[in-house]
């Protein structure tokens, strides 16, 4: 039991709250944390819950009854995530980053942690009520995207690879076409990594006509899993047949000038549904 002024506990209940995000926390374990009454670990969790919401860190949601608490929600609200992608847009549109082939480089990005933070809270905000079991993404610059999401979410990562290994055991693979190529390919995902009847959240970094993300899905069925959510980073604009239709993305790409190395970005359709 900690005996802590007020301020302090007020600290050390923030800190407790933040590095538990969706999870339910009784007030008796605050009461015997800090030997206080649940009335003044109700004011306590007013002061937190205030200032969450004026600052955009995100809600304190109560749950009433003997089973009941409080849980942190992160979320961020859309003038914040507009701005923060309107700034990944910039970046990425800087000269240099276009690749032979049209292929666009962002793994800098995708190794920052503060824009990897930026991102999963977005993400995790679009999908706080999907009341998701796992994040799914495929190897392998899904991964940090994931991982982001899943942070906020508190829930686990799943990874389907593209070629199984030794150390997955049992796996289930399927055949899936590519979207953007029209070439046939296999995924995996170990049988121990999902159990059956899970809602999955399905988070990439790029999309173009969506065929990796119907293989995700289509992969799931085998699982007998709901999918409840798809959200890539980045999409591509002007695709003739998109194999996904019920998707979220932050961040659209327009235009693509191989000669002249050129590129053009637009917000997502989150932020388009949003206007």
């Amino acid at each position: 039991m900690k005996k802590l002024r007020r301020s302090a506990r007020l600290v050390d209940m923030t800190q407790h709250l933040l590095a538990r995000p969706h999870k339910l926390i009784p007030l008796t374990f605050f009461a015997e944390q800090y030997g206080a009454a649940k009335s003044s670990i109700s004011e306590d969790l007013s002061i937190i819950k205030e200032l969450f919401e004026s600052e955009g860190v995100g809600l304190l949601r109560t749950v009433a009854g003997a089973a009941g608490g409080v849980k942190y929600i992160p979320l961020t609200n859309i003038e914040d995530a507009r701005r923060g992608m309107e700034r990944l847009c910039r970046t990425l549109e800087s000269s240099g980053r276009l690749l032979p082939g049209g292929y666009l480089y962002m793994a800098d990005l995708l190794g920052d942690p503060e824009v990897l933070t930026e991102i999963g809270k977005v993400f995790a905000t679009v999908f706080a009520e999907s009341e998701a079991d796992y994040v799914m993404t495929v190897e392998t610059k899904g991964i940090p995207l994931a991982y982001a999401t899943a942070y906020y979410l508190n829930i686990p990562v799943v990874i389907v690879r593209r070629y199984s290994k030794v150390t997955d055991g049992s796996v289930v693979s399927i055949n899936y076409v590519s979207g953007s190529s029209k070439r046939i390919q296999t995924m995996s995902l170990a049988r121990r990594s999902l159990p059956e009847n899970s809602k999955v959240l399905i988070v990439d970094d790029f999309m173009k006509a969506g065929g990796t993300a119907r293989g995700m899905m289509d992969l799931l069925e085998e699982f007998k899993a709901e999918v409840v959510g798809v959200g890539v980073f980045m999409e591509t604009a002007n695709v003739e047949e998109r194999l996904v239709d019920d998707y979220v993305s932050l961040l659209r790409v327009t235009e693509v000038d191989v000669r002249d190395k050129e590129i053009r970005l637009e917000l997502g359709n989150y932020f388009k549904n949003k206007e």
